[in-house]
C-alpha cells in the first residue's frame, strides 16, 4: 500500500508570534519556520507503517516556496522514501490545497492520504475534509488510533463527547490528532541520507489546478492584554471583589 502524506512549512510552534505594523499580517521574514505539529504526527504514522510492513511506499507532498523543501527533507528523514514538491510563491489556502492533493493522489493512488489534522498558522481544520470531498473518498478526521484492516481501517477519532470509532474503506482522507503517536527524533545519519532521496518539483499548471478565489484577510490584530492579577489578603476580601463584579 502506498500512503501520501501531506506537511506544510509552518512558523515553528516556539516562535513569538509578532503582528505587523500595518495589521496586514504576521511577522514571517527572519523568522524560525518548520514542519507543522501535526503533520509531523501524520509523516511518524505512515512511516510506523512502512516499519511494520503495512505500507509499502511513502510519499510526502508539499505545496509553497522554495524553503518548503527544507520541510520536505525533514519527512524525508523521518523515513518517507520520496517527495513531491508543489512550487507556489502565493498564499495557498485550505481549496487550492485541497485540489492539489486531489491531483496528486489520482495521479499515486495511495490507498491512504494522511495529513494533519489542521495547520498551527491558520488553524483552518478543512484541508483534509475538502480533499475527500473532492475525491468522493471516505474520510476519518481527528485521529488517535488507527487500526489497519484489509482494505479498511478503524479510526477511533477525537470529537467533542469523547471518542467515536469509525470504520472506512479505502482509499480514505485520515487527519492525524495530537494524541496518535509521539514523533521519533531525528539523527544525523538520517538527516543526511535524506539529502540523496527523490524530491520531484512541479507547480499549480503541471496538475491542471487553477487556485480558488482568495479569501481577503482585512486586519489582523493581537490579544487584548490581559488585566495584572490581585492579591487578596483574606477569603472574606476575595469574596468581596468577586461580588464587587458581579460574579457573586
Amino acid at each position: 500500500m502506498k500512503v501520501l502524506v501531506a506537511v506544510k512549512r509552518a512558523i515553528d510552534y516556539n516562535v513569538r508570534i509578532q503582528i505587523k505594523s500595518d495589521g496586514s499580517g504576521v511577522v514571517t521574514d527572519g523568522v524560525k519556520h518548520s514542519m507543522n505539529p501535526f503533520d509531523e504526527i501524520a509523516v511518524e504514522q505512515a512511516i510506523r507503517w512502512k516499519e511494520a510492513g503495512v505500507a509499502d511506499e511513502v510519499v510526502a507532498v508539499t505545496i509553497g516556496p522554495k524553503a518548503s523543501q527544507e520541510t520536505l527533507r525533514t519527512a524525508l528523514a523521518f523515513g518517507c522514501d520520496r517527495a513531491i514538491h508543489v512550487a507556489s510563491d502565493e498564499e495557498i489556502q485550505p481549496l487550492t490545497a485541497a485540489r492539489v492533493f486531489k491531483a496528486l493522489a489520482e495521479k499515486e493512488e495511495p490507498g491512504v492520504f494522511l495529513m494533519g489534522k489542521q495547520a498551527i498558522d491558520d488553524d483552518n481544520n478543512q484541508t483534509g475534509q475538502m480533499t475527500a470531498a473532492l475525491l468522493e473518498w471516505p474520510q476519518a478526521t481527528f485521529a488517535s488510533e488507527i487500526d489497519m484492516g484489509d482494505g479498511n481501517a478503524r479510526v477511533t477519532r477525537e470529537i467533542d463527547a469523547g471518542l467515536e470509532v469509525i470504520d472506512v474503506d479505502l482509499p480514505a482522507v485520515i487527519t492525524a490528532d495530537l494524541r496518535l503517536n509521539e514523533p521519533r527524533y531525528l539523527k544525523l545519519p538520517d538527516i543526511m541520507k535524506a539529502k540523496k532521496k527523490p524530491l520531484d518539483e512541479t507547480d499549480l499548471g503541471q496538475l491542471g489546478v487553477e487556485a480558488a478565489a482568495a479569501i481577503t484577510v482585512t486586519k489582523t490584530a493581537p490579544p487584548p492584554e490581559r488585566e495584572p492579577g490581585v492579591m487578596v489578603e483574606s477569603v472574606d476580601d476575595l469574596v468581596g471583589k468577586l461580588k464587587d463584579k458581579g460574579l457573586l
